[in-house]
């Protein structure tokens, strides 16, 4: 059970821009920012104590949550996108200073045996992902701060992860070109 709602508030996260863009209509912010820090008290309580990164990563959603109850505006909602794909940065930056990097451990989990090419080719692309994040962070920023709700919703709700499923699936034709190559 535990397991199938963590992927429920997994997906209900996913669709934050989408509730902030129908719930402010509705609600105050403060209302939709308290429901957000219930969501991810749920996740940090369910979060398994071996993923040493979630539960820091979702605390500072957390206190962001806190803050935005208190500040009670639709730019504190609106920056939350912001902050995911900054920690996002800060994960995977730190993961290069701190090997292995966040996609050779991923893919360590399907081969365990990585080559040497393939710690390099892991290393690159994790540098990819935090170029991304940074440039969607930046998107997203200047969305809450100059876009109208609508254009903030359709971004950082539609527009950003059909950006991160492209990347997702131009890596994995790269990879199976690699990987003929290497063979």
């Amino acid at each position: 059970m535990p397991r199938l709602l963590n992927h429920s508030i997994g997906l209900v996260m996913l669709l934050y821009p989408l509730a902030v863009y129908f719930g402010i209509q509705v609600l105050a912010p403060w209302k939709i920012s308290a429901a957000l820090l219930v969501i991810l008290a749920i996740r940090f309580y369910l979060s398994p104590i071996d993923k040493q990164w979630s539960k820091p990563l979702i605390g500072i959603g957390i206190l962001y949550c806190a803050f935005a109850i208190w500040h009670n505006s639709e730019l504190s909602l609106r920056l939350y996108p912001v902050g995911v794909n900054l920690c996002l940065f800060l994960l995977f930056s730190l993961s290069l200073l701190y090997p292995p990097p966040v996609i050779e451990r991923l893919a360590r989990l399907q081969h365990p045996e990585l080559s040497l090419q393939g710690v390099s080719y892991t290393r690159k692309v994790t540098q990819v992902w935090c170029v991304f994040f940074i440039i969607n962070a930046s998107i997203a920023a200047g969305t809450a701060l100059w876009a109208n709700f609508f254009w903030w919703s359709l971004y950082n709700g539609l527009i950003a992860y059909v950006l991160i499923g492209l990347l997702i699936g131009i890596e994995y034709l790269i990879r199976i070109k690699m990987q003929k190559n290497e063979q």
